[in-house]
């Protein structure tokens, strides 16, 4: 990896494992609105995952080419969905879906631009991804975070229903300033 290095940190996967456990964010109001992106674009993947990611030390795809990108988001088990607060975009998540009854959905990505943090927008959109995901019916909905995260990444996971299912150590990418 270029300009970053792989350091160890802890990280926590997280499962709910019915619908029924999902604990809804508070609507933030008719100015704020969620939706799939229905046109797969790997630019907007890209944009997301670069400035979201920032802060919180996403190296892993910051080298990929559009190519790469294309083939991630054209894939069919691959959901990005977006948050616009007074129709601007403030967050993405992207949702892999289960293979099959078995399998689990996985909200894979997830995260907010830093100028919209603080407004009640992550919970809405957490609860639509993972609503979305429940219609599907999978086994589960998985997410995973760890310490290089923002500081309330678990915490704002366990107050949507999830709960941690397991913890390690393994190395994560971290720019190198």
């Amino acid at each position: 990896m270029s300009g970053s290095e792989r350091l160890p940190a802890r990280v926590w996967y997280l499962e709910m494992r019915a619908a029924g456990e999902l604990r809804p964010a508070r609507d933030p109001g008719a100015h704020v609105r969620v939706e799939r992106a229905d046109v797969p674009l790997p630019e907007l993947n890209r944009f997301f995952y670069a400035e979201v990611g920032r802060d919180h030390h996403w190296v892993d795809r910051a080298d990929w080419p559009l190519d790469r990108w294309r083939s991630y988001v054209e894939r069919p088990e691959l959901e990005t969905w977006l948050i616009h607060e007074r129709g601007t975009p403030a967050g993405y998540a992207e949702l892999e879906l289960p293979a099959g009854p078995q399998s689990s959905a996985e909200v894979a990505f997830f995260g907010l631009l830093p100028a919209f943090h603080g407004r009640g927008l992550g919970g809405h959109l957490l609860t639509a991804v993972v609503r979305r995901g429940w219609e599907l019916r999978p086994r589960a909905v998985t997410v995973n975070t760890c310490e290089l995260d923002g500081p309330y990444a678990r915490a704002h996971y366990e107050s949507r229903g999830f709960r941690v299912i397991r913890e390690e150590v393994e190395l994560r990418g971290r720019a190198i300033p």
